[in-house]
């Protein structure tokens, strides 16, 4: 799970950067930020959005924007922690430079952090609270629920998690109102996907499962778990209709990807 949400914070962050420079223009017109950490053969992406994500900051601060920057230095120090566990045997520098740029995102991520305790923004409430076990951010999200600040796919999947464990219905209905939200134009979250397929899973909905696991191949062809091999063996085990079942979920897919998915009847 971590690792889609890693991957969907990726995809979100290069949607909302689109209409920017390259990284190399962005490099040469503000030094500031790409200089920022060593560069170094990992972690490129990450560090791109970093880039970015401080460029969106700069231009027009907002809270959503350093909500965007935490969301791209915690990608970067996780790739980055990961990166300096792996030994250089002949370039020992390497792994201190790595160890310095976790230290460094680790750094910002708390300075930002601490610079939006007080926000009102709901991505910055719930991210208090989901990461600092904030009460009071998620007293003030929740007060939220139901008003159009929350009418956004971002919003309504945390929700989603938040009544995970307290109401199965109510989750499922949030999830996919996160999907009904969606549009043409930006990203979607494919931990809604695999959480929607949880929820069946749990209700021995077989079909269902099926659908939205498929659904998630589909969106997310490189996910680890969902193969294709997988899928194959769910289908044999339970006797399913692969061809109408195929169907189902790529129509499902394309509504959702074009802004015209439904909720159906819970």
């Amino acid at each position: 799970m971590k690792t889609t949400l890693r991957f969907f914070s990726l995809l979100f962050l290069l949607s909302a950067c689109d209409n920017q420079p390259n990284f190399a223009e962005l490099c040469e017109n503000n030094t500031e930020i790409c200089d920022e950490f060593k560069e170094d053969s990992w972690c490129k992406r990450e560090r791109i959005m970093v880039g970015f994500s401080n460029l969106e900051q700069k231009l027009a601060a907002s809270d959503l924007h350093k909500y965007h920057q935490l969301l791209s230095y915690e990608n970067y120090a996780q790739c980055m922690v990961h990166a300096s566990k792996i030994e250089h045997i002949k370039l020992k520098h390497k792994q201190t430079m790595r160890v310095d740029n976790a230290i460094k995102a680790k750094n910002r991520i708390k300075e930002i952090s601490k610079e939006t305790e007080i926000s009102e923004h709901p991505h910055l409430l719930y991210y208090h609270w989901s990461r600092y076990i904030n009460e009071g951010a998620l007293d003030k999200f929740l007060a939220q629920e139901g008003s159009i600040a929350l009418e956004n796919p971002r919003s309504q999947f945390n929700l989603a998690t938040y009544y995970t464990k307290i109401d199965s219905k109510k989750t499922l209905k949030l999830l996919y109102h996160s999907l009904e939200l969606s549009n043409e134009n930006e990203q979607i979250n494919p931990e809604v996907f695999e959480s929607i397929s949880t929820i069946f899973i749990e209700k021995q909905q077989v079909k269902r499962v099926y659908i939205w696991l498929r659904i998630l191949r589909l969106y997310m062809p490189e996910h680890k778990e969902v193969t294709e091999n997988s899928l194959n063996d769910y289908i044999s085990g339970y006797n399913l209709d692969k061809n109408l079942l195929d169907k189902v979920a790529k129509s499902t897919l394309e509504k959702i990807k074009s802004g015209t998915f439904k909720a159906p009847k819970i």
